[in-house]
């Protein structure tokens, strides 16, 4: 076994000595696709969402450099007809990126590749006759060699485009000579499979390496079933470990995708079940680190955007000319394309609209807000902040003066016609919620649903917050049917100071004046 040539199965064999979930139904996909034109694949996903968790998988189960099957026969691929057929039947060879840019240095990691692979199969096959001006030419020898044509796993494929640019074009150009020379490429590979956190770096208008079927967060076609856990997978692993669900739901769901309803972070999954803890696993990725520098890009409307999706609004997105790099961005889009790719944001294919997922993301979200240095964030920090002070210390006017002023300012994305317009905007208001509350939307309660219910977090003073909006009515009313539909009865179990909110819009008031009033009520402790 090699680090490059045929690796082995010990990557895998930790894999499954530890909590695990069964994805080698991915094998399956990928065994329809050798040695066919589909037989180059490449996924993108976020950090932490099981790349390569996959690339080990597949190096055990294809490469020949030992006997896998007692790894595998218990799995969900030994059920497939074809599994005896390619288990251990490639020459493997497996690049790391990471690890290799970390080893031989941004400028000499193509030479670096090519000789390492090299040496290791002249030490697995003394026989092979080698060719110094052609990489490719030596591959091509190995299969004919061997009799055996190869597997190409390739891990953090992007890793070089992201952290070595200055490198990008001959990385490109070496990966050109493996995967799009038709010729070389079909005689070399029987498959090839790509894992990165980008997309396929665009030249121009096209893809530096066309002929790979790609499948990433935006549109990950039939491999969504393999992004993260399901539904199934989760409430399996919360009734093994005694795990409550419904928080596990709440904290690491909410990415989801064409035939998929909801896909969860599988790290943060793990790590919530080992440590038996509910929390922000992010934070332990470098992705975290980036965040506040995309969202503080000095694009028109990134700002408000960013406001809208901690409120809870979805957000409409043009995913389509994003550029596949961390660098280059024209326009407000291009950074939420890039935010999707990462994990920070789910993308509705039907809708076209992004949201934040889920409470570990907005955690992120929340806490990185605080630190962008732009005026225009800061603004709407600070007027959150105090409206959510407002409300607290019932400040009615205050807070109907607020709202006003939110609607003001986004009339023309929010059309204001109904309450469910007026909700967005509440939320858009409230959007720094998430210091000192969690929001619950269309919460069953009483005898109805209450249109917004902000709880507040544990161990903190607060009143715990019922909203109830109308639509030319009166702000009394909506109290009032607070009362009569009883909705405090939702938190009955809180035990704390509640605060009843009534917001009213009147689109028909008088020319110049207020049109939303608020009556902010206290009631007895639950």
């Amino acid at each position: 076994m090699g680090v490059y040539l045929n690796p082995g199965n010990s990557g895998f064999k930790k894999i499954r000595n530890s909590l695990y979930v069964d994805k080698t139904g991915l094998i399956g996909m990928i065994n329809r696709t050798i040695d066919t034109a589909q037989k180059l694949t490449c996924i993108s996903r976020p950090r932490r969402f099981g790349k390569s968790f996959a690339a080990q998988m597949l190096c055990a189960y294809y490469g020949k450099s030992c006997d896998c099957a007692a790894l595998f026969d218990d799995l969900e691929i030994a059920r497939s007809h074809d599994y005896r057929k390619y288990l251990n039947q490639f020459d493997v060879i497996y690049l790391d990126m990471t690890n290799i840019l970390s080893e031989a240095g941004n400028k000499e990691i193509v030479p670096y590749m090519k000789r390492k692979v090299t040496q290791e199969l002249t030490d697995a096959y003394p026989g092979l006759k080698t060719d110094s001006e052609s990489f490719t030419s030596t591959l091509a020898n190995a299969v004919e060699l061997t009799g055996n044509k190869m597997a190409a796993i390739i891990d953090e494929w992007d890793a070089p485009v992201r952290e070595a640019p200055e490198i990008q074009k001959e990385y490109l150009e070496f990966l050109r000579s493996l995967f799009k020379n038709s010729g070389a490429t079909d005689k070399i590979f029987s498959l090839a499979y790509l894992t990165g956190i980008l997309p396929i770096k665009k030249d121009g208008s096209q893809s530096a390496i066309s002929d790979f079927e790609e499948f990433t967060m935006v549109k990950p076609r039939k491999f969504g079933v393999y992004v993260g856990f399901l539904e199934d997978e989760v409430k399996t692993l919360c009734k093994d470990y005694e795990i409550d669900f419904h928080k596990m739901k709440c904290w690491y769901d909410g990415y989801s995708f064409r035939g998929v309803d909801s896909v969860y972070n599988p790290n943060s999954v793990m790590k919530a079940i080992r440590n038996d803890d509910f929390d922000s696993y992010w934070t332990e990725t470098s992705a975290a680190v980036s965040l506040m520098g995309y969202i503080s890009l000095d694009f028109d409307g990134l700002s408000k955007t960013i406001a809208e999706l901690i409120g809870g609004i979805e957000v409409k997105v043009d995913t389509g000319g994003f550029s596949n790099d961390l660098v280059t961005f024209r326009n407000r889009d291009d950074v939420l394309t890039l935010l999707i790719h990462l994990g920070y944001l789910a993308y509705d294919e039907a809708t076209g609209k992004v949201r934040i997922p889920n409470e570990e993301i907005r955690r992120e979200f929340a806490r990185t807000i605080r630190n962008v240095k732009r005026d225009e964030t800061i603004r709407r920090v600070r007027e959150s902040d105090q409206l959510i002070y407002d409300t607290v210390h019932q400040r009615a006017d205050a807070v109907a003066a607020q709202v006003e002023k939110i609607h003001a300012e986004e009339t023309a994305v929010l059309f204001y016609s109904d309450e469910q317009a007026l909700r967005s905007v509440i939320k858009l208001a409230y959007f720094s919620y998430k210091d000192h509350y969690l929001k619950f939307e269309e919460l069953p309660a009483g005898d109805g649903y209450a249109d917004i219910v902000y709880l507040p977090k544990k161990d903190l003073p607060l009143p715990a917050l019922v909203v109830e909006l109308k639509w030319n009515k009166t702000a009394e009313g909506a109290i009032e049917q607070i009362k009569a539909k009883r909705y405090p009865e939702a938190i009955r179990d809180y035990g704390g100071e509640l605060l009843l909110v009534g917001i009213n819009y009147n689109k028909d008031g008088p020319e110049g004046k207020r049109r939303h009033t608020c009556v902010i009520e206290k009631i007895a402790v639950l």
